[in-house]
């Protein structure tokens, strides 16, 4: 008992560096952070009974993390996480179409799927209300078939925001590397999740139009 009371700090501050990196505590069994291995230590905590006699772990958890033992699957966890983190820096759902990826997963074709009816009625109430307050709600009947096609004309305003506060950013500080929780303030009042935008963009980079690419490498993206 003494040796986990021991570790117990040391995994925290590694469960909030994997936290701030991927907005979510349900971490695959392979993770890391900080040199130590944080997803074998969640998934061993999520056991049944695994906590029992240990509220003030559990309360540390909730504290980082409410969703941190759904009752759900880990991995659905981890793509809403995701796509929570999108719609902060998106026009709406158009902007997150399949093919856009985040730390390896394909959270639009995941959505689409979310959205289909026997997957909606097939979740638990929780995950609902959850894609709820996202604004995500089912597709009406005949619709399912059209979802992977629709448009995605408005998508590019959150792009022109990124693009602009990028811009602005550069100007003030005389360089392209943007801390990952940066926010900037545009003249107009809009905030904008600077890093996230950025990190996202990369990981997408190849999903991106050539006159995208062309207008980040224009303000000194080297990946663009």
């Amino acid at each position: 008992m003494v040796r986990h009371r021991r570790t117990l700090p040391e995994n925290l501050e590694a469960a909030r560096a994997y936290y701030k990196e991927h907005w979510t505590l349900c971490a695959p069994r392979t993770a890391t952070a900080l040199d130590r291995k944080v997803g074998q230590w969640l998934s061993n905590l999520r056991r049944p009974g695994a906590l029992d006699g240990r509220p003030e772990w559990r309360a540390a958890l909730e504290a980082v993390d409410e969703d941190w033992n759904p009752s759900w699957p880990a991995g659905w966890q981890r793509h809403y996480a995701a796509l929570r983190e999108l719609l902060r820096d998106e026009d709406g759902q158009t902007g997150v179409l399949p093919g856009v990826t985040v730390h390896g997963m394909d959270v639009g074709r995941w959505l689409v799927r979310q959205r289909q009816h026997d997957v909606w009625q097939g979740l638990f109430e929780g995950q609902r209300e959850r894609l709820e307050q996202l604004g995500i709600v089912p597709l009406p009947p005949g619709a399912e078939r059209q979802a992977p096609a629709m448009a995605s004309n408005g998508a590019s305003g959150g792009f022109e925001r990124g693009v602009a506060a990028l811009a602005q950013y550069q100007a003030r500080t005389g360089t392209v590397t943007v801390p990952r929780g940066h926010v900037e303030r545009l003249e107009d009042g809009t905030e904008v999740r600077l890093g996230v935008f950025l990190s996202n963009a990369r990981s997408r980079r190849a999903k991106l139009s050539a006159d995208k690419r062309q207008r980040l490498a224009g303000l000194g993206l080297d990946w663009a």
